[in-house]
């Protein structure tokens, strides 16, 4: 029986590897093909992927900088818009306050020869007023002096003796 069994596992394991070879013959001609074929195609496409997203990755940098450069340029636009506008504004308030400073010494010059013409006027009412009264006080002194005789004699004698003195 030991014999049949050897007998039975060596035919069983010469018709095990004769299967197993033949089973290697129809999957080498049948489905390794197929198979090494569907691992390349995705070797392929992983390897396509990869480099789509290599150019991707490249094509995002480039755009980043594109962004960062207009960006740039837009602030430096807008600061120069900035320096611009801030430059315009100083100009037209140094511009407003030297007007201002014109109409100003203008109108102050106006009230000067105002002032002056006034108080040259009230300088002149003031002289005339002054004369006026200058006269009615002599007016009256005279009429005073002259009121009486004694005074007159006197004031007569008095003007004829410094007439004669000089």
């Amino acid at each position: 029986m030991d014999k049949l069994i050897n007998d039975f596992s060596f035919g069983l394991f010469f018709w095990q590897i004769l299967l197993f070879v033949g089973l290697l013959l129809l999957l080498r001609k049948f489905a390794w093909k197929p198979i090494l074929e569907a691992v390349n195609n995705r070797e392929e496409g992983i390897k396509n992927a990869l480099e789509s997203a290599e150019s991707a990755r490249k094509e995002m940098q480039n755009l980043q900088a594109d962004n960062e450069r207009i960006l740039n340029e837009a602030r430096a636009e807008r600061d120069g818009m900035l320096k611009e506008a801030k430059q315009l504004k100083e100009n037209i308030i140094a511009d407003a306050k030297a007007e201002a400073q014109t109409e100003a010494d203008k109108i102050v010059a106006q009230a000067q020869a105002t002032i002056e013409s006034e108080k040259k006027a009230a300088i002149a009412d003031l002289k005339s007023q002054v004369a006026g009264i200058s006269v009615e006080i002599a007016e009256k002194v005279v009429r005073k002096e002259l009121d009486n005789k004694d005074k007159q004699l006197e004031l007569v004698e008095s003007m004829l003796g410094d007439v004669t003195l000089n």
